[in-house]
């Protein structure tokens, strides 16, 4: 059998929510912890539609608070047929329009499609022998004939568990083989690491907005000391700007952790390499020590601030005391000038 899946995965205002998605129960070895280790999920919709004359399911998902998934899954008779990209593309908008009920955006979004051939015997590397050129073909999305070396960089990345099943992964898809039809767990794993890469962009996107608002506040007047209070409020807008930085960034590293031996830990440690999800990271701790920095810049302007402001009350004060001498020295002349 030959099946297509694509989904959607896109930030959302506030995902809605819906009933809790029932746990997709590992095939292969997988942590005792697997299901604590990634996040909820909850079905806020599901429909059926035509593409043609086949066959869609649409069922859309949502990590709270604010990411939308909607997968898109439909059978087709030739897995290498020449309208297959063209019906990847038109399943991939279907998704991408369902998403936008539940109020997926089209943009920042990742989408990803799994080609999933069951009900076969023998070896599956018999089969990528004979296809390993549309097979690459299909994982770029090219129309054109890929080079040999070209066909053979996408196939390298490749996973095998059992001695007949196989899994093929690139940056935009994957090609799965299992003769028992059981894609559950790799599908739920392509899918997190997806999740993760999103959740990186968008937290990354919102520190070019914060730091683009922390450097202006960087900008704020100290040279006058009535400013102290706009320094103030800035010092505490930067404190808030990076505490919600750092939390959104923990709470993306302790939400999957998957280690050791096991497919489903293997697998996403390939997927999580494959997408750079590392860079991502560094990006993201190279941004937050930049978000520090401004932190301190506008603690030392603060400071500063506040040494003007007490060193005017001391300059006032002593203009005072000599005022105050002043009129005694002139208040003793004349009483004793009478």
């Amino acid at each position: 059998m030959h099946k297509i899946t694509s989904f959607v995965i896109a930030e959302a205002v506030v995902a809605k929510r819906g009933k809790e998605a029932p746990p997709t129960l590992p095939v292969r070895s997988a942590p005792h912890y697997f299901e604590q280790s990634v996040p909820a999920q909850s079905i806020v919709g599901q429909k059926k539609a035509k593409l043609g004359t086949l066959d869609v399911e649409l069922l859309a998902k949502a990590y709270s608070p604010d990411v939308v998934v909607v997968e898109g899954s439909i059978e087709v008779p030739d897995m290498f047929g020449s309208d297959i990209l063209e019906l990847k593309e038109q399943l991939l908008q279907m998704c991408y329009k369902f998403a936008g009920k539940f109020g997926g955006k089209e943009e920042p979004s990742e989408e990803y499609t799994v080609y999933q051939i069951s009900a076969y015997q023998g070896d599956p590397e018999l089969f990528l022998e004979k296809n390993s050129s549309k097979i690459a073909s299909l994982l770029k999305s090219e129309k054109l004939e890929l080079d040999e070396k070209e066909v053979e960089h996408t196939l390298a990345h490749q996973l095998k568990y059992a001695k007949d099943d196989l899994l093929i992964y690139d940056w935009d898809g994957a090609f799965v083989f299992d003769p028992e039809g059981e894609f559950g767990e790799t599908l739920e794993l392509l899918e997190l690491a997806n999740y993760q890469l999103l959740r990186y962009r968008m937290l990354d996107q919102r520190l070019d907005v914060q730091l683009g608002r922390a450097y202006q506040l960087v900008k704020t007047d100290t040279s006058r000391w009535f400013r102290t209070k706009d320094v103030t409020q800035a010092f505490r807008e930067v404190i808030k700007i990076r505490a919600d930085a750092i939390a959104h960034f923990e709470a993306l590293e302790r939400e999957i952790k998957l280690i050791g031996d096991w497919y489903s830990a293997r697998l996403y440690e390939a997927l999580s390499r494959k997408f750079r999800l590392g860079e991502w990271r560094q990006t993201i701790r190279d941004k937050l020590e930049s978000l520090e920095d401004v932190y301190t810049i506008v603690s030392e302007n603060l400071g500063m601030s506040r040494m003007q402001v007490l060193e005017f009350i001391q300059i006032g004060a002593f203009f005072v005391l000599q005022i105050g001498w002043f009129i005694l020295i002139v208040l003793e002349f004349v009483y004793f000038t009478r």
